[in-house]
């Protein structure tokens, strides 16, 4: 009896073990949000990621969204734990009091985003959008293009309408007429420009920087150093690699993508592909950012983008 007790405490022991084991190797899985296009969906392709992580003992999940908010949404909720967005959807997010820090960010690269209106549009600039429909992401990177093209053109933001659309949907009713002009970033804005000759009223040259920021959930960022700089290395080797190949990474991305290879080289050839510390001539542009959207009402509080930082307490 007592021989078959041990044993069935061994088996209860091994069991134990094993579940504890499942419950770690499901905790060792980096969870990733990602676009569709740019440099994380190169390290998908290419696997560079899971080679790094390998041997400290993580796998890589990958879950794509349509733009930059919903892909913190769910940082927020707990369902990734880094992820790559444009400048607006982190002061979103924070403001929401999303769990996020800034881990680095990509050069500037002013020219991947723009104010499209059709080929034929009688608007010729953007003061002429006064009183017109204009189709964006809401709190994505080109929600401030709009916000500074207007100021420099002598217009409030309360001159237009905005139609808060997701990419696909902005799309179609661009091309339906529904809206008169379309606020986007690459490579939707190239797709546009070459398949339907959209033309751009202004890129952000001379108006925003259009930084990408790689975010990640504060707790895992703190927890997992090594895996945090595995990421980093392994984005340096693909900008490095993608700088010099713009016409190989396109036709890398193209059937992921389903994008046209001319497409993707035009979209790659506006990306900065030079990634970098947070350092704080972007940290103030960011406050700069955030604090134009309080001002306009468009997130419900103030927010100091230092306390999204990684050496930030809260």
């Amino acid at each position: 009896m007592l021989r078959k007790l041990g044993h069935l405490l061994a088996l209860g022991v091994f069991a134990v073990g094993l579940f504890a084991a499942a419950d770690a190797e499901a905790e060792n899985v980096l969870r990733v949000g990602y676009q569709k296009y740019g440099t994380f969906l190169l390290l998908k392709a290419r696997g560079l990621l899971e080679k790094k992580l390998t041997p400290l003992g993580y796998t890589v999940s990958w879950t794509e969204f349509p733009g930059g908010p919903q892909l913190l949404e769910a940082l927020n909720v707990g369902a990734i734990d880094f992820g790559i967005t444009g400048e607006a959807p982190p002061i979103f997010a924070q403001a929401a009091g999303a769990p996020l820090v800034y881990v680095a960010n990509e050069a500037a690269a002013p020219r991947a985003e723009a104010i499209l209106v059709p080929k034929d549009s009688p608007i010729r600039s953007v003061a002429d959008l006064k009183g017109k429909k204009v189709a964006l992401n809401r709190g994505s990177n080109v929600h401030y293009l709009l916000v500074k093209a207007l100021e420099k053109a002598g217009l409030q933001y309360s001159d237009v309408t905005t139609i808060f659309l997701t990419p696909s949907d902005a799309r179609a009713a661009f091309e339906h007429g529904d809206v008169d002009a379309w606020v986007i970033w690459d490579p939707f804005q190239a797709s546009a420009e070459v398949a339907i000759e959209a033309r751009t009223l202004t890129n952000g040259e001379g108006i925003v920087s259009n930084h990408q920021f790689y975010l990640g959930d504060r707790r895992f960022v703190a927890a997992n150093p090594a895996v945090i700089q595995a990421i980093v290395d392994s984005v340096k080797e693909i900008d490095a690699w993608a700088n010099g190949n713009i016409d190989e990474a396109a036709a890398e991305l193209s059937p992921a993508t389903g994008i046209p290879v001319p497409v993707l080289k035009l979209a790659l050839g506006r990306e900065a592909w030079s990634v970098q510390p947070i350092g704080a001539a972007v940290v103030a542009e960011q406050q700069k950012i955030a604090d134009a959207f309080y001002q306009l009402k468009l997130i419900p509080k103030p927010i100091k983008i230092e306390d999204a930082l990684r050496d930030s307490g809260s």
